[in-house]
């Protein structure tokens, strides 16, 4: 691992911007928004597409983002939402009357609906684990993991706070009781390392507009080959074998084609975003997760702690993603706090009550001066 170097101008972001924010929505790389246009430039000269276009772009990025994970190619699959993935995977993994579903408080809403409704049809229970006063999200979920359980929902780093989640050891006290493992990898794909082999999921959904630095309406399923045979939400034809000879597309096959595939959502094949995202995990590999995760630790470190002489309160560092930062401030925060700092051209998001800082390899020093001074202002105006 190393530190890498500001990545800033790999991304048309102006000198007078502090964008601390990639939890909410990453910006857009360079030759990746380039990739789009010439996407869009190619739908809009139709005769110039083949048939061998619906697969080969589409291959190619699935590839990239198993590598990122150390999944097999077969492994994966496109979703539009993580919505989308957690209804496959509900539909997948069944749940009796009396089974539970363990999550942890203020989980993402794509997942929480989904298994709510999964257990109210089964007549099974949800089981909210609170919100730990130590901060210590992984013995607090596995605290709760026992013989009702037949599904665990987690995410390596929680939305609002940042804490992290040890799903190695979540995954075992899982496994100890014949549970499922459903993850939701969206705040932490490609900012921190992750390897499907070693925490042994069932289900991981990304999507791809955060950290994973692609377009929004796309994002990636991970099914773990035990589930590769199941039922997928849709029957898309693209997802059948043969399905190379448009010729013979009217034959409508009933064998899919293999591995997760048979999970990809219609119109998977878009010219537009595809491309997005294919250049996207190209420079995520580049940088390397571990490079990034570390890189990104010393800046957050960096902020806790001159945020702490303002009166700010934040996990520990062995207790929170290395990307991540959520200030908490005693006093409470002033009206309009977060559109004060974006009127200073200051980007961060409020979640529950905490500033949520998120920053990425675009971020340098300069940026986090003008953060601190941001904040400095709001607290005291």
């Amino acid at each position: 691992m190393s530190l890498l170097p500001c990545q800033r101008h790999l991304f048309d972001i102006p000198r007078d911007v502090a964008y601390l924010n990639c939890a909410f929505m990453s910006p857009l790389l360079s030759a990746a928004q380039r990739a789009g246009e010439e996407g869009l430039a190619r739908k809009a000269r139709p005769w110039l597409v083949t048939t061998t276009d619906f697969f080969t772009e589409t291959e190619a990025t699935r590839e990239l983002f198993a590598r990122l994970i150390g999944a097999a190619t077969d492994d994966i699959a496109f979703i539009p939402a993580v919505s989308y993935g957690m209804a496959a995977a509900a539909r997948n993994l069944p749940l009796r009357r009396g089974q539970a579903v363990v999550m942890p408080a203020e989980e993402f809403p794509s997942g929480v609906y989904a298994w709510r409704q999964a257990a109210h049809e089964a007549g099974a229970d949800i089981v909210t684990v609170p919100r730990p006063e130590d901060g210590d999200w992984t013995a607090a979920l596995c605290a709760a993991i026992d013989a009702r359980t037949a599904v665990v929902l987690a995410s390596e780093t929680h939305w609002v706070c940042g804490g992290r989640m040890d799903l190695a050891a979540i995954s075992a006290r899982a496994k100890a009781v014949g549970a499922a493992l459903v993850l939701d990898l969206t705040q932490s794909g490609g900012a921190v390392p992750f390897d499907v082999k070693a925490i042994d999921p069932d289900f991981v959904a990304a999507a791809s507009y955060k950290w994973l630095m692609g377009p929004y309406t796309l994002g990636y399923l991970y099914v773990a080959p035990r589930h590769q045979a199941g039922r997928p939400l849709e029957q898309g034809w693209i997802c059948r074998e043969g399905a190379e000879d448009f010729r013979r597309l009217a034959d409508c096959r009933e064998d899919f084609q293999p591995g997760a595939r048979r999970f990809d959502m219609g119109q998977r094949s878009n010219f537009a975003l595809m491309p997005v995202a294919k250049a996207a995990l190209e420079q995520l590999l580049a940088w390397g997760p571990a490079n990034t995760a570390e890189t990104l630790a010393a800046l957050t470190a960096r902020i806790a702690g001159a945020a702490a002489e303002l009166g700010a309160e934040s996990q520990p560092a062995h207790l929170r993603s290395p990307h991540y930062l959520g200030l908490r401030f005693a006093r409470g925060l002033p009206d309009n706090f977060a559109a004060g700092l974006a009127a200073r051209n200051v980007h961060v998001s409020l979640r529950g009550d905490r500033v949520r800082i998120t920053p990425h390899l675009y971020n340098d020093e300069e940026d986090v001066a003008r953060l601190l001074e941001a904040l400095k202002a709001s607290l005291h105006a």
